[in-house]
């Protein structure tokens, strides 16, 4: 149990009724430190109270008691939430309305030998979804086509060239995944030539595609309330309902009957990468599909991972979300919008590790222009934050449209506000990105912006959008969201830090670290526990890294005893790094991530830093 059983691990329920933590007010980024425990500053022991009864009940370690506790998690479904299964959690596809439709489609797709055409999207969820149906497809007998759409020349969704073109090639069914909810105008016309089957999760803007079936569990008469379910999550459903189907017509009597949860490490990429809420299904989703990917029978991610320089013998969300995702996105953002869905089909292993080692070059370059746009961007939306706008909206000449959506995300990190940030074009056009923050619904934005005449392509999720205009509406663009989104002025500069522990270098053991891994898989809806470590002596400071941009410390107590490794990413451009490399400075409060690693059969504990503090 870690140095909780010690009593070195301080949480809210321990402590005073005062929110602050360490009473660190404003950190070295400005930030709060907060309990998480929403209990603190009322009844100080309830948490406690109700981590021991978890405890003794599940029989789970105290500390897991508590952070489950925190989470509102009750006792009695602490099981199913610390190992999630699809045989507790999966409901019937059947569910979701249309999906009767859309496998019984598939199935006699199956049969008949069709060829069927896959039309994906250009970011990792549309890739994941694309090589999931289009392997199963394939194993059971068809021919699939596939389309990816090039991001500058085709943009975002279904497009009438593309589809005719795989009509043109034989394709009796066309399956738009990650896509096509929006798209009635193209879609509805080409169902005369084709069965038209959408399997998304989209926002719905308009009238719904006249077509065979379009399965999107955000749908408005939806019944399946999985809201926050990913498109290859839906596609792998519609892969369950149409094996059923298979099933029950007796395809399988004569036919190996195909091992599904195999396609769980692409549901799980997906998932994670396309920051769905990690609870409940997505839960199951996503640790039975790292299981998966550990295994590492998928050649295209085995590839990716090896590339990726991937050592750790057990993968994690972190592992889909900074090694795997911008790598296989880096291609649609860039590059080759195909390549992503080209490396996850790929069963070749020289074949895999070029296409790996290819998307690995175009990442570094997708950095590179991003690096050149973002410090542009920091300046622009520095003076937008002065002028008052709750909403920053950055545009400039010569920007690439693929990268804008991850510096959207960066300034989003810095001044805590919805942005949206768009790219010029020659044509007298804006495409863009936008990303929010918790608690601000930008895809519902986006979309009233659409509809108000403001933008002539819009749309996405409560957190990320994406969207078009004429450059000259930006400024009435701005003056509406600033209008529609106005609560978003009363969000603080900096989020404040909602810490779960307090705990001594000495006490931040391997055991510790251990015991909170099993509140993974880690992500939206299921922060990583954060940690204050008090009065933290830094002993080495080390730049590592391709470009040293990775700060590497090893740190003890300020009475000190047992040493630990700590971490700080994108060191060169934050505030923490010349307080952290100063041999000269006081003891500091770290705040962070406590994990476990293990490498060839060793695992050891590290501090991954996300914020630092002055001492009192």
């Amino acid at each position: 149990m870690g140095g909780l059983a010690d009593g070195l691990l301080a949480t809210a329920a321990d402590s005073t009724n005062d929110a602050l933590v360490l009473g660190v007010s404003s950190s070295l980024t400005g930030r709060r430190w907060l309990w998480r425990d929403p209990s603190a500053t009322r009844d100080a022991g309830r948490t406690a109270r109700m981590g021991m009864a978890i405890m003794q009940q599940a029989g789970v370690p105290e500390i897991v008691g508590r952070m489950l506790a925190i989470r509102g998690i009750a006792p009695e479904v602490v099981q199913d939430f610390l190992t999630p299964t699809l045989r507790a959690l999966m409901p019937d596809p059947a569910g979701m309305i249309d999906m009767d439709k859309a496998a019984q489609r598939l199935a006699q797709a199956v049969t008949a030998s069709e060829t069927v055409g896959v039309f994906g999207d250009y970011d990792v969820d549309g890739a994941c979804s694309a090589a999931l149906l289009t392997h199963f497809l394939r194993q059971m007998g068809c021919r699939v086509i596939t389309h990816v759409p090039d991001r500058m020349n085709e943009g975002y969704g279904p497009n009438t060239p593309a589809i005719e073109a795989m009509i043109d090639d034989g394709a009796g069914v066309i399956v738009c995944v990650d896509c096509g909810t929006a798209a009635s105008d193209i879609l509805s016309p080409l169902s005369a030539r084709a069965d038209i089957i959408v399997l998304d999760h989209h926002k719905v803007q308009g009238d719904l595609p006249r077509i065979t079936a379009t399965v999107n569990p955000n749908r408005l008469d939806c019944p399946s309330r999985l809201h926050g379910a990913c498109a290859a999550a839906v596609a792998f459903m519609a892969v369950v309902a149409t094996a059923g189907v298979l099933r029950r017509e007796g395809w399988f009597e004569t036919r190996p009957m195909p091992q599904l949860m195999d396609y769980l490490d692409l549901v799980a990429l997906a998932s994670v990468c396309d920051v769905m809420p990690l609870t409940g299904l997505n839960r199951a989703f996503v640790t039975q599909g790292m299981k998966i990917m550990a295994r590492r029978q998928r050649t295209g991610l085995n590839a990716l991972l090896d590339v990726s320089g991937v050592t750790d013998d057990r993968l994690s969300s972190s592992t889909c979300g900074f090694a795997l995702g911008p790598r296989i996105n880096a291609g649609g953002r860039i590059a080759e919008s195909g390549l992503g869905l080209e490396l996850l089909l790929c069963e070749d292993a020289l074949e895999a590790r070029r296409l790996a080692e290819r998307l690995d070059a175009v990442n570094r370059r997708r950095q590179t222009v991003e690096g050149d746009i973002l410090d542009i961007a920091m300046d622009m939306a520095a003076r937008q934050r002065e002028e008052g706008h709750p909403v920053l909206l950055l545009c400039g000449r010569d920007w690439h449209p693929g990268v804008v959506g991850i510096v959207a995300g960066r300034v989003k990190e810095k001044f805590n506000r919805p942005v949206l940030v768009g790219a010029m074009l020659e044509d007298g056009t804006v495409k863009g990105s936008a990303r929010s923050v918790p608690g601000i619904d930008l895809g519902t934005a986006i979309i009233a912006a659409r509809q108000a005449g403001h933008l002539t392509s819009g749309g996405g999720h409560a957190m990320a959008a994406g969207f078009g205009l004429n450059a000259g509406d930006i400024p009435a663009l701005h003056t509406f969201l600033d209008e529609h989104l106005s609560h978003a002025a009363a969000l603080p500069d900096a989020v404040d830090l909602c810490i779960e522990g307090v705990v001594g270098v000495a006490a931040a053991t391997v055991e510790l670290a251990t015991d909170i891994g099993r509140l993974a898989p880690f992500g939206a809806g299921n922060d990583e526990p954060l940690l204050a470590l008090p009065r933290v002596r830094i002993l080495r400071a080390d730049r590592i890294g391709r470009e040293g941009n990775t700060l590497r410390l090893l740190i003890e107590g300020e009475g000190g005893g047992p040493r630990l490794k700590a971490l700080l990413f994108r060191a060169s451009d934050n505030p923490m790094t010349p307080v952290l490399e100063d041999r000269n400075a006081p003891p500091v409060h770290l705040a962070g991530w406590l994990q476990a690693h293990t490498w060839n059969g060793r695992t050891t504990a590290s501090f991954f830093i996300r914020d630092a503090a002055f001492t009192n």
